[in-house]
């Protein structure tokens, strides 16, 4: 059934509770970017260099925090995902904004991180994803698309009420960050993820078609989120306390 909307704006949790949840969010973005563009950096600067390795990476890092972190925050670790749950009212307004600060701000200390830890010569574009072999808009899509699958999938396993996955979600989200990367990749480096993208490219300042992985991945989660609410989480018909009693019996003739 369709939780209840949230109103505009508000209100945040209880200040300890919000404080938890975005450390969690905090810590979540900051290990996936730490990882996978850290793998980026090990495989080899140059692009499409160990996509299987990243691939990995970033699945097993993805799962893995989900299934540590997300009953605390939820799991994003990703503005896109942010997003398709601002967009259907599951999050208020000012906590998705205090989880993309979280997000944000976690990636680009991630990215600082490798830019002290990986010598000048081996760190190219800090793991940026860029575009390659095909044009705007064909990578654009790509980013969309993935991101479509990813958030479909996180809705399905975990704001989905009648799912029997949850304690599985962060396997299922792994592994759909797997196949996005498999495929995806070589031709935008698959970041279907504005934090992922943001981080190496403010601190290494690689802004080349940087608009690609910021409007693909909203673009995408937010139909994937509102399709999924729309055909499977709105109600059918009456609630049971709205349905009609049913008839009973005559009393017996005496």
């Amino acid at each position: 059934m369709r939780l209840p909307g949230t109103p505009v704006l508000g209100p945040l949790p209880p200040l300890a509770e919000t404080w938890r949840r975005v450390f969690a969010e905090f810590v979540g973005t900051f290990a996936l970017v730490f990882v996978a563009a850290g793998t980026i950096l090990a495989v080899g600067p140059e692009a499409n260099a160990g996509t299987l390795e990243v691939a990995l990476a970033s699945g097993f890092v993805i799962a893995v925090m989900v299934s540590s972190l997300g009953h605390i925050s939820g799991g994003h670790f990703n503005p896109a995902i942010t997003f398709g749950f601002l967009v259907t009212r599951r999050i208020s307004v000012l906590l998705g904004l205090a989880y993309w600060i979280a997000q944000l701000g976690a990636a680009a200390l991630a990215a600082l991180l490798l830019k002290w830890i990986f010598p000048a010569g081996s760190r190219g574009a800090l793991g940026a994803p860029s575009r390659t072999g095909i044009d705007l808009g064909p990578a654009l899509v790509v980013e969309a698309m993935l991101t479509f699958f990813l958030v479909w999938v996180v809705f399905a396993v975990l704001a989905d009420p009648r799912g029997t996955y949850t304690a599985i979600a962060g396997l299922a989200i792994g592994l759909t960050i797997v196949f996005d990367n498999l495929m995806g990749y070589p031709l935008t480096g698959a970041a279907v993820n504005p934090a992922r993208a943001f981080g190496p490219q403010l601190v290494g300042n690689s802004w080349s078609d940087f608009w690609i992985w910021y409007v693909g991945p909203l673009a995408g989660g937010a139909i994937a989120a509102i399709l999924y609410d729309e055909l499977y989480l709105r109600p059918t018909g009456p609630t049971p306390s709205a349905a009609a009693p049913a008839p009973t019996a005559p009393p017996p003739s005496t």
